[in-house]
């Protein structure tokens, strides 16, 4: 030390350090300061690597930020997103399910007019409501709208509720019931008519024993002949509504009007996914009563059938089977149609009445 050599090998003169001394004691402001070890360090590398600059102690470089495009570009993208759900819910869902078009809201009232068209395109057996406005509506009884109930007449609110179930039930056991559309007798849906009801009791011994343009089952049920027609999957679309108001004698008139579609085939297709696929469309309007049992003889939890009216396209034409029979290849034609209806156009009343048989109309879409 007394040589003044420095660890690392370099000297200072005696003066140099006799000075150095001297102004520490005395306090010079401009004293020279001994070098730290890490000074000294630095110096010894700066040494061994001629033009670099030293890096300072507990010195650091601003690191350059880092640009985010891409998330800001998909946090605008989400949010766009969110505002088109929020403005158009229902657009939003048809693009991500491949609806043909919005879905309607519940009908409550007759609406004003036909649905909008669609896209020609072909049914399929996986798709069989494609290019139909039917895509788009409610499966089963949940198409099949229901009014708050009401006191009405000689029953009260509670009573109405229950008349108005059993009322779609009748539609359901009728129209829907797989059964009952592969052809079987629809018990259920006959256990829910007034038994003493004469002019329908009637209708119903024979209609399925002999089927006539005046004792027709087609009149108040839908059915296929299974040795003939299969439905694909299982699902109907529906639409339609239930309305009531009081009627004779203080009953609970309730009209029902619903579309019931379809999707068919041959019973005897390939399955093979290239099977032609027909769309049988019924139209029903019913109106029920249900009497105060003090006034009219009824049965509990059975109603009466006021009238009954359709309109059926893709359902055959001729003399009445107690079946629907849809036209399948070089069969599709409207026998002596001179009448065009789209099926899909509820804004109207019923048409057809109780006629049926050989008056046929022809659809200008399915």
């Amino acid at each position: 030390m007394g040589t003044g050599t420095e660890p690392d090998g370099s000297s200072r003169s005696d003066e140099e350090w006799e000075r150095f001394l001297r102004e520490s004691v005395a306090g010079a402001a401009d004293a020279p300061k001994e070098p730290s070890a890490r000074a000294r360090e630095v110096t010894r590398r700066l040494r061994a690597e001629p033009g670099r600059e030293p890096e300072g102690w507990r010195s650091y470089t601003l690191a350059r930020p880092k640009r985010r495009t891409g998330w800001y570009v998909a946090g605008l993208l989400a949010s766009l997103v969110l505002l088109v759900v929020a403005l158009a819910p229902e657009r939003t869902v048809g693009l991500f399910t491949g609806a043909d078009s919005p879905p309607p809201t519940a009908e409550t009232a007759r609406p004003t007019q036909a649905p909008p068209a669609e896209a020609a395109r072909r049914p399929t057996v996986e798709e069989p409501f494609r290019g139909s406005p039917a895509v788009n509506w409610a499966s089963g009884a949940a198409g099949i709208t229901v009014p708050e109930a009401g006191a009405v007449g000689w029953m009260s609110a509670a009573e109405v509720g229950r008349a108005l179930a059993r009322s779609r039930d009748f539609l359901v056991a009728s129209g829907l019931d797989r059964e009952v559309l592969r052809g079987e007798r629809p018990e259920k849906a006959i256990a829910l008519i007034n038994p003493h009801q004469k002019d329908v009791q009637d209708l119903l011994r024979t209609a399925f024993r002999t089927p006539s343009e005046e004792s027709d089952p087609l009149l108040l049920f839908s059915r296929f002949q299974p040795s003939r027609t299969q439905l694909v999957g299982d699902v109907v679309k529906t639409r339609g509504r239930l309305t009531y108001r009081e009627g004779e004698r203080g009953a609970l008139q309730v009209t029902a009007d619903v579309t019931f579609v379809y999707p068919v085939t041959r019973a005897d297709g390939g399955g093979d996914g290239d099977d032609e696929i027909v769309r049988t469309i019924v139209r029903r309007e019913l109106v029920l009563s249900w009497d105060d049992p003090g006034k009219v003889i009824t049965e509990p939890g059975t109603f009466s059938i006021v009238s009954y009216a359709y309109d059926v396209t893709n359902g055959g034409c001729g003399a009445p089977t107690g079946y629907f029979t849809p036209p399948f290849g070089t069969d599709r034609r409207a026998d002596g149609a001179d009448e065009e209806i789209d099926p899909y156009d509820r804004s109207g009343p019923v048409g057809r009445g109780e006629s049926s048989g050989d008056a046929c109309a022809r659809a200008t879409r399915s």
